[in-house]
């Protein structure tokens, strides 16, 4: 799951061009529509028991912390 979020994350990135995504956003992967406003939401929260290789993951993409 970590890997479609962060493949929606990266493409959100790539349109938007920046990861500061509404709470209710969904973005489209693939015909699947995936929560990502939750997922940013949830990893903010989380960022504490967030491994460092996907802290570094969503770093690269401009995480707002």
């Amino acid at each position: 799951m970590w890997d479609r979020n962060m493949t929606a994350a990266r493409q959100f990135h790539a349109r938007e061009g920046h990861l500061r995504v509404p709470r209710q956003h969904r973005e489209d992967v693939d015909g699947e529509l995936l929560g990502l406003g939750s997922f940013v939401a949830n990893a903010r929260r989380r960022a504490a028991m967030l491994s460092p290789e996907r802290r570094e993951a969503l770093n690269v993409l401009d995480m707002r912390w």
